[in-house]
């Protein structure tokens, strides 16, 4: 089996882990391997059932189209050899039964008996319960056990069964060590560079979300039973900078060389937080889509890039991102540029603050929004205006119906 390649530019990759054991026998469609270039994260998949000898090893950079593993065909799992398959004779003797993986069988009754029972905390029960998992789906899901797995049984026992607590005398001094994936590398690389080589600056408001809190919870479940997803807050926020950047086309444009490139549609990248890293799939064409297009792109895209299926052309391009730490409570922040784009918008926590209206003090639920932009590109009129803007459409969402302006303007052709 060769290394595919993640997308045209990319050359080569690097080999992340291996999910299968060298000698171990897969079987076709099984995920064997994870290959990470400085865009994605891959899934190597078995294309034959077999054993698996492993050619490219973990951490190992290699050409996209050299041989990453092989796989023989002519070793079976028992009890599936093909049908009219030759007679085997002396050492080519069928593979005993103890070669099976544990998880291609059903476990006896028996042999369950043998298995001392697990401790399951509340938390984890909880959490298999929300997925719907069993015992063996977890015991199915662990394809390798290393170092820190085998330590942290050897902890448990010698503490008699109970998680060990370092204690005042015995304080811990290890540190452990990860190598860097190539997508956290390139990300590293891109930060600094964007301090180095961009006029960064940050500008502020606030936004009162009740409109948009109300309508959610007007319209949640009709919402849901129709479309089939739930109504979120970033599908707003997409919407609005899509229809702002048509007043201030500044905030989606970006240096090429001598030259500022004005595009004129909206490419829209949605930072997802990954266990690899943070990537950003792009929802092209934000302008021209409605609410439920956009949440479900976004809801798509980001289960994408959190299971590792997104593929290097969505996430590539882009001409503004939205980036929302309310997810981690962050209560404000100055989100940092992703080049060659010159603007992004963060989003922050939701809270109750009390707010001056009508010369009445009244609580409502407030949100801090952020813009970094590139002052080369974007004057402070612009980012001024363009965040202002996105804080009227958030709080008065009907506007988007007519492209920002507002009913009464167009009643009185004004």
């Amino acid at each position: 089996m060769k290394i595919p390649s993640p997308g045209e530019s990319i050359i080569e990759v690097e080999v992340g882990r291996w999910l299968a054991e060298e000698g171990s026998l897969v079987r076709k469609g099984d995920e064997i391997a994870e290959i990470e270039s400085d865009k994605a994260t891959l899934s190597i998949v078995a294309e034959e059932s077999g054993r698996l000898t492993i050619v490219a090893r973990e951490g190992e950079r290699v050409a996209v189209g050299s041989v990453a593993c092989t796989i023989d065909t002519s070793v079976e799992f028992a009890g599936e050899a093909s049908r009219g398959a030759p007679e085997t004779h002396g050492e080519e003797a069928p593979l005993p039964e103890v070669a099976l993986p544990r998880e291609s069988r059903e476990m006896k009754p028996e042999e369950r008996e043998d298995v001392p029972p697990l401790k399951i905390t509340a938390v984890a029960r909880e959490v298999m319960k929300t997925h719907n998992l069993s015992v063996d789906d977890l015991i199915k899901g662990l394809k390798r056990i290393g170092k820190k797995e085998v330590e942290a049984v050897v902890r448990l026992n010698s503490s008699g069964g109970e998680a060990a607590m370092p204690s005042v005398s015995g304080t811990s001094r290890e540190v452990s060590r990860e190598r860097m994936t190539p997508l956290r590398r390139r990300l590293s690389e891109r930060l600094v560079a964007v301090k180095n080589e961009t006029a960064m600056l940050t500008t502020f408001n606030e936004v009162d979300m009740s409109s948009v809190m109300e309508i959610r919870k007007q319209y949640q479940q009709k919402f849901s039973e129709k479309h089939g997803f739930r109504l979120g807050f970033m599908s707003f926020f997409t919407k609005a900078a899509a229809l702002a950047v048509g007043y201030h086309p500044a905030v989606n444009a970006m240096i090429d060389g001598e030259e500022i490139v004005f595009p004129t549609y909206v490419d829209i990248g949605i930072a997802v937080q990954t266990p690899k890293g943070l990537m950003v799939p792009v929802v092209r064409n934000a302008e021209s889509k409605s609410l439920p297009q956009i949440e479900l792109e976004i809801k798509e895209l980001a289960e994408k890039a959190r299971s590792r299926k997104i593929t290097v052309e969505e996430l590539s391009g882009g001409t503004f991102t939205i980036t929302n730490g309310g997810v981690f409570g962050s209560l404000l922040s100055t989100p940092i540029l992703n080049p060659p784009q010159s603007a992004i918008l963060g989003m922050h926590n939701i809270i109750d603050r009390p707010v001056a209206l009508n010369g009445k003090v009244e609580i409502r639920p407030m949100m801090y929004i952020a813009l970094s932009y590139d002052h080369r590109v974007i004057d402070g009129k612009d980012s001024v205006g363009f965040l202002v803007t996105v804080k009227e459409l958030i709080e008065n969402p009907r506007k988007m119906l007519l492209g920002g302006r507002d009913p009464l303007d167009l009643l009185l052709e004004l």
